[in-house]
């Protein structure tokens, strides 16, 4: 099967092209033939030799949409021709960027028929991030304030739309181009970080979705309101961090994703009841995979990156 591999950590030209024997599935597991598979800042972070997985040579990707073609023995829940979108284990399931890919039934679920392969691709990693924080974590309930930095990002546009859809109101940071965008998502406020600090101009806010780390985790602690929660996805901040984070009353709570069937249907739900919508960046194919990172390591994606395999 082809798949994009690289031989040696660096920039996006380490990647190539190569022909890999296609995987068979093992007990519990399915083999999906890859139609659509997304491209996430880990991607790029593991390619440059800065994530959890070293070992060379490497096939990176955790998203999946696409088709079981083989399941190995004792799987009950999907059968051969059966359309399913997923997130393969994070962080030591990668593979996907391939056209062939097996992982655990249960990290995957249906897909929605409403979606079709490339919108499906876009977001199991980035859905399952903000869903995971913003539901299991957080617990956000109706008009609860909701503050999310890097709204118009992967995981960022997605986060306001699951905040919306549990009644949040919603305050997202973007530059100024990308207000109207989120408006269109539900945000109620948003806000210029080039202009404004935003720890100026909010208070009293019940959860912040930390998605940038440094001096914006430690200024957000500062717009909690007491017994509020910080979710961040970049480490777990300074002694200082948590210092003050006891001090003002509030939780700060490291995240990482999880393969989880029970949220990848929560996630189908919330798609097919025309709440969550992935916003595709752009759709490249699998070969061009190099120009999908230098894309989103330019940092001003809107939305999220896809390759398309079939």
């Amino acid at each position: 099967m082809r798949a994009i591999s690289q031989d040696v950590h660096g920039g996006p030209e380490v990647l190539r092209e190569v022909e890999i024997p296609r995987p068979q599935p093992g007990p519990g597991e399915i083999l999906i033939a890859v139609h659509a598979a997304g491209v996430n800042p880990t991607d790029w972070k593991h390619r440059a030799g800065a994530g959890f997985v070293g070992t060379l040579p490497l096939v990176l990707g955790w998203d999946v949409s696409g088709v079981v073609e083989a399941v190995g023995f004792g799987v009950t829940l999907f059968a051969p021709g059966d359309e399913v979108f997923g997130m393969v284990p994070y962080p030591y399931g990668v593979g996907t960027h391939a056209e062939y890919v097996v992982g655990p039934a249960r990290a995957f679920a249906p897909k929605p028929a409403s979606l079709d392969h490339v919108q499906a691709g876009a977001l199991p990693l980035a859905a399952l991030t903000a869903y995971q924080a913003l539901v299991d974590t957080a617990d956000v309930r109706p008009g609860q304030r909701v503050l999310i930095h890097a709204a118009a990002g992967g995981v960022g546009h997605l986060a306001v739309q699951i905040a919306k859809a549990r009644g949040a109101h919603v305050i997202g940071t973007a530059s100024a181009g990308k207000h109207d965008f989120l408006r269109g998502l539900g945000a109620d406020e948003v806000i210029d970080y080039r202009t404004t600090a935003f720890d100026e101009v909010v208070r009293d806010v019940d959860v912040v979705l930390d998605t940038l780390a440094g001096e914006v985790l430690t200024r957000s602690l500062g717009v909690l309101r007491e017994g509020g929660v910080l979710v961040t996805f970049l480490g777990d901040g300074t002694d200082q961090d948590v210092a003050k984070a006891a001090e003002r009353g509030v939780r700060l709570r490291p995240m990482l994703v999880e393969a989880d069937h029970a949220s990848m249907r929560a996630i189908a739900d919330l798609a097919e009841a025309g709440k969550l919508r992935a916003h595709i960046a752009e759709a490249l194919p699998l070969a061009e995979a190099a120009k999908a990172h230098a894309l989103g390591e330019t940092g001003r994606t809107t939305g999220k990156l896809v390759l398309v395999v079939r």
